[in-house]
């Protein structure tokens, strides 16, 4: 089986070396997205809704690269400096999955890159 790199300019580039998604099969996964506006490939701290907002922004983007929607995301992972930004995170996440909603973990983690508010990651099924 053979792996794909997904890449596209309506995300963040990578900050290090990685790709933005990788698609085995009819798999994807993508790398964890954090609030990197695209245009620009800086972060600029904001509230975590705008946080949220921009990394699902961002994934929407490597997942349509992929030929992906939302809707064919099987997994997440959200990782969040603090577990008191859960409740305005997932409002966020929830306009993004309206049914047969994806199987998900959410961490609370020490640090994350930039030290920004939160991080999500996906896996999705090629369509």
């Amino acid at each position: 089986m053979s792996k794909k790199i997904i890449q596209t300019p309506h995300a963040p580039a990578p900050i290090g070396p990685y790709s933005q998604a990788v698609q085995v099969g009819n798999m994807l996964f993508t790398s964890g997205q954090i609030a990197i506006d695209p245009l620009t490939n800086t972060y600029e701290p904001a509230a975590v809704e705008a946080e949220a907002e921009l990394v699902m922004q961002n994934l929407k983007a490597v997942l349509e690269a992929a030929g992906c929607a939302f809707k064919d995301v099987a997994k997440t992972s959200i990782f969040l400096k603090s577990m008191d930004d859960f409740a305005a995170v997932n409002k966020v996440y929830s306009t993004y999955f309206t049914d047969q909603f994806p199987a998900r973990e959410t961490v609370e983690v020490a640090c994350l890159p930039k030290s920004c508010k939160v991080e999500i990651s996906m896996i999705a099924l090629v369509p």
